[in-house]
């Protein structure tokens, strides 16, 4: 069997078990996340080394721009390197996949994630409708928080689609690697994969300046260049969406104001207040029924919160969450109080996640 058909037969096989990842690794049959258990499935011996090592290349080539001379060892030299490679590919049966290349005792491994590409509404998913009207914003900066699996990239998905169908414009997005493909609608729509159409997110974003957009999605603020420029795109009348790894809304200020310099953060914090629209954290939970439900926390940067930001007081932002429902507001612990209320979600969970459990514990005894 070559390569590319035996690729296509473990994501067959993803695909007909409901897999959510796929793992390859020297000396062990592939294994499949069924159900949040990782298992080997049919009849495949161990991989060896040259079967991983094949596989990794024809995945890599993924990365690359099309018609790439020498693809093959530009894909070694990288992982030799970086160590690891980030990537996305479609299937023969158009389910999409978001894959990671990386390096283990000297040989190479392979951890594919199967993407949901239906983009669903904000009511499928469980979203608050509040987080809807920031798609109606014109200008500044949204940013989609939480830990890794938690749903972010597929939330962000959810806002473009709402702007695609619903107003005109152009939409820029970078993206490591673009996950959800968008059929244009009423806007115009670019997608841009870092490392295959650009070198890297600040690149792209100081070129779509230039490129006359409306909205910019940036996959990631990961470095201190990346943030200013898309700050200074907020600022200049551009709206702009992105992610960060934090834990709530508060983690958010603090992770992206402390990327500046120490003499710069306080700037940063007048100039985040300024362009801010609202930041969003969420968290998969398992539901009661089955599959995963999300657990939000919901900033709108209010005059009250704004004044926070800037004067650095980001400990204090929770009590006006806290208190701005009318504005659409709430807290993670009101999130999974709802939840609880609902019976969605099982005590012992709520309880694991939140940052007030005897308040929690209080709202279940009413229960």
């Amino acid at each position: 069997m070559t390569t590319s058909a035996l690729l296509e037969n473990l994501l067959a096989i993803c695909e007909e078990r409901e897999a959510s990842d796929l793992h390859l690794s020297v000396g062990f049959a592939p294994r499949f996340r069924i159900r949040g258990a990782l298992v080997p499935f049919g009849d495949f011996k161990p991989f060896d080394v040259k079967t991983v090592d094949a596989i990794a290349m024809e995945l890599g080539l993924h990365t690359l721009p099309v018609g790439c001379p020498d693809g093959t060892e530009r894909v070694r030299t990288t992982l030799l390197r970086d160590g690891a490679i980030d990537g996305a590919l479609t299937s023969p049966s158009g389910t999409r996949y978001r894959f990671n290349l990386y390096r283990e005792r000297d040989r190479h491994a392979v951890a594919l994630r199967r993407l949901d590409s239906t983009l669903h509404s904000f009511e499928e998913l469980g979203l608050p409708q509040r987080l809807a009207e920031f798609c109606n914003e014109t200008d500044g900066l949204v940013i989609v928080t939480g830990p890794t699996g938690s749903g972010k990239s597929t939330t962000l998905a959810t806002m473009l689609n709402q702007i695609n169908h619903r107003r005109f414009g152009h939409i820029v997005t970078i993206e490591d690697p673009i996950e959800f493909l968008h059929t244009p609608d009423k806007c115009l729509i670019n997608q841009r994969q870092v490392g295959r159409d650009t070198r890297s997110f600040n690149d792209a974003l100081v070129e779509a300046m230039r490129q006359d957009p409306d909205v910019i999605l940036v996959g990631e603020m990961r470095d201190l260049a990346t943030v200013r420029t898309a700050l200074r795109a907020a600022e200049t009348g551009h709206l702009v969406f992105t992610t960060l790894h934090a834990g709530d809304c508060a983690g958010a200020v603090e992770r992206l104001t402390s990327m500046f310099p120490a003499e710069e953060q306080s700037s940063a914090r007048h100039q985040l207040a300024l362009v801010l629209r609202g930041i969003f954290a969420q968290h998969l939970l398992p539901s009661q029924s089955c599959g995963r439900i999300p657990a939000c926390e919901l900033l709108v940067n209010t005059p009250a919160c704004a004044n926070l930001i800037a004067t650095g007081r980001t400990a204090q932002l929770y009590s006006v969450i806290e208190t701005g429902r009318a504005a659409g507001m709430q807290t993670l612990d009101q999130s999974l109080a709802d939840l609880l209320s609902a019976r969605l979600i099982d005590d012992h969970t709520a309880l694991a996640l939140s940052k007030n459990p005897e308040i929690l514990k209080g709202r279940l005894r009413l229960c």
